[in-house]
């Protein structure tokens, strides 16, 4: 028997003009709810339960695929605007008149983009993981590796993803086997994975990314008038740390964390103190 909430909570669905929205939503049904932005290749069964059990002790949460990914029908997105209209497009089927959002990852930089094309619907961010929408300059290049294990048909193996989202310490590796058995429950239970066409759509939205100007992305960031919480591990090898310091200079409204023996996933391997974070933010 599953002893995280998280994996009790059942999938919902809702129409949008471009697909049926699959989400689950659990905790607490008051005040402005709390959407999550996954990573790429990411889908609703990778989310830590723990981490979302922490949340929801405080929050209204909720969890979706957006189109083309997933549990999600639709047509796959393969640009950061596609990815952003299709969260748009998710929270206004909702009925949600505002949301707070938490993207990790590529989901952090889309949650900018939401914030930053309707910026009522949003009134706080947290960017996990993640980075302005563009290569930050100074920041060291991604590696052939990281490309390499992306770049895979199958997203690679529990090895690969150790190697991008934990340190490769023996905290790192622990945290890593305890984050894999707390997603085990929804995985075993044989959700759809990320499709070819949705796989190539996220690469080559990536590689849009890549190619940006940082002017581009600073501008955008110095239009963003919302309260945002950047967060990191310093460890990161997807998307430095160094990123999220440039990121908050170009900010109205920010706060930096960084968990000095986490990677990308620091969210995961830290999960209560980070949640802990996230909900003083939320409520200062």
């Amino acid at each position: 028997m599953s002893t995280y909430m998280a994996d009790a909570a059942e999938n919902r669905y809702v129409e949008g003009p471009s697909a049926r929205f699959t989400y689950r939503r659990m905790g607490q049904r008051r005040g402005v709810p709390l959407v999550l932005l996954h990573r790429f290749r990411g889908t609703i069964d990778w989310w830590d339960p723990a981490f979302l059990d922490y949340l929801a002790a405080e929050h209204d949460v909720i969890v979706f695929d957006n189109v083309g990914i997933g549990y999600t029908t639709g047509e796959p997105r393969d640009s950061l605007e596609g990815f952003a209209e299709g969260a748009i497009e998710f929270i206004e089927a909702l009925g949600l008149a505002q949301a707070d959002l938490l993207g990790w990852s590529l989901g952090g930089i889309v949650a900018q983009h939401v914030a930053l094309r309707r910026p009522e619907l949003v009134r706080k961010l947290i960017v996990a993981g993640s980075s302005p929408a563009a290569w930050v300059p100074g920041a060291p290049p991604m590696s052939e590796k990281v490309l390499g294990i992306m770049s895979k048909p199958d997203g690679g193996d529990l090895d690969d993803a150790t190697y991008l989202f934990y340190p490769e310490t023996d905290a790192g590796r622990a945290a890593a086997r305890e984050h894999f058995a707390h997603v085990s429950t929804r995985l075993a239970a044989g959700g759809p994975d990320i499709s070819e066409a949705a796989a190539k759509g996220l690469l080559t939205a990536v590689a849009k990314l890549l190619e940006r100007p940082f002017d581009q992305a600073r501008a955008e960031l110095e239009a963003i008038k919302h309260p945002v919480l950047y967060a990191n591990g310093l460890h990161d090898v997807m998307l430095p740390a160094h990123a999220s310091y440039v990121a908050v200079q170009h900010l109205d409204s920010a706060t930096l964390i960084l968990y000095s023996d986490a990677g990308h996933a620091f969210l995961f391997q830290h999960a209560e103190t980070f949640a802990t974070e996230v909900t003083n933010f939320l409520a200062a």
